[in-house]
């Protein structure tokens, strides 16, 4: 499924929990949603996300250090949640994979809606 939006809406107000998470979305937009809120919140994070850092965030994905592995795997809720504090449109193919590389410590993340069983050393 492909989850689109654009950055000109203005985020939705007043929906319940149920409405937020358990749509066919399956809470992506509400990860951008609160990027897009984040974006005001933290500006210097914001900064450095828009110039290609994965920076913590509330999904598992972001890019402490550089691991051993050569890759590691990351949420699309991450995904969503970085497009909006970086000022993007939201554009996620549910079935797809992402593969981005922290520009501060050069360490590949590969965003997905599966994630394997055994945990990386990234949050």
């Amino acid at each position: 499924m492909n989850v689109q939006r654009s950055i000109q809406v203005p985020i939705r107000e007043g929906l319940s929990w149920k409405e937020l998470w358990q749509g066919p979305d399956q809470g992506l937009v509400w990860c951008w949603e609160r990027g897009r809120q984040e974006r005001v919140e933290r500006p210097a994070d914001a900064e450095r996300a828009g110039n290609g850092e994965l920076i913590p965030l509330d999904w598992r994905g972001c890019v402490r250090k550089k691991l051993k592995a050569p890759k590691a795997s990351g949420s699309l809720k991450y995904l969503a949640t970085w497009q909006g504090i970086r000022g993007e449109d939201l554009d996620i193919d549910t079935d797809a994979e992402y593969p981005l590389v922290c520009s501060r410590f050069g360490q590949a993340v590969v965003y997905s809606a599966t994630m394997p069983a055994e945990p990386d050393e990234i949050d």
